[in-house]
């Protein structure tokens, strides 16, 4: 779909861009808009912990829902449901593209001036194992660039190079 819908967009912009229409927290945005986490059965430890909001779970629950059209309905049936919904995550995520891989960009930019990569590392922990905060820096030639939180340690990694896109207004 998308190679049809952007014939002029480089091929690594394109694989960029499925990755980002097909990552856990887009699928996992599109399960909510459904409701699966309601309707999920789950056991004891999980509904404790927030099982139902959880990303993973919640993406995983999409991908066995477009699993079960194909098996009922076939690939077509798949492809005209899985579309409904994703036509429209592509055409935002195509618009807000160069926010999506904030470490990509960052590293692209960095590269223009120097030949030393941008390092990150995770600096703190925050909160219970099941529900731990990861706080990243990003930065290059003993320099902090950037500083981010996020639920993963690559969400924190993405919110310190976004941090540091905008130090640099880029």
């Amino acid at each position: 779909y998308m190679y049809r819908k952007f014939p002029e967009m480089p091929e690594g912009e394109l694989t960029k861009l499925r990755a980002a229409v097909v990552c856990e927290g887009s699928l996992a945005g599109l399960s909510r808009k459904l409701g699966v986490g309601r309707n999920l059965f789950l056991g004891k430890g999980e509904e404790s912990t927030g099982g139902r909001n959880r990303d993973s779970i919640l993406a995983d629950a999409f991908e066995a829902i477009i699993g079960a059209v194909c098996m009922d309905g076939g690939i077509e049936a798949a492809s005209t449901y899985v579309m409904r919904f994703m036509e429209d995550q592509i055409a935002q995520t195509k618009t807000n593209f160069r926010n999506l891989d904030c470490k990509t960009h960052l590293q692209e930019i960095i590269q223009k001036i120097s030949k030393v990569p941008v390092h990150y590392a995770i600096v703190d922990e925050k909160g219970p194992d099941h529900n731990k905060v990861f706080v990243a820096e990003v930065t290059h030639e003993g320099k902090v660039l950037g500083q981010g939180s996020g639920k993963s340690k690559k969400e924190a990694e993405q919110n310190a190079a976004n941090a540091a896109l905008e130090k640099m207004n880029a």
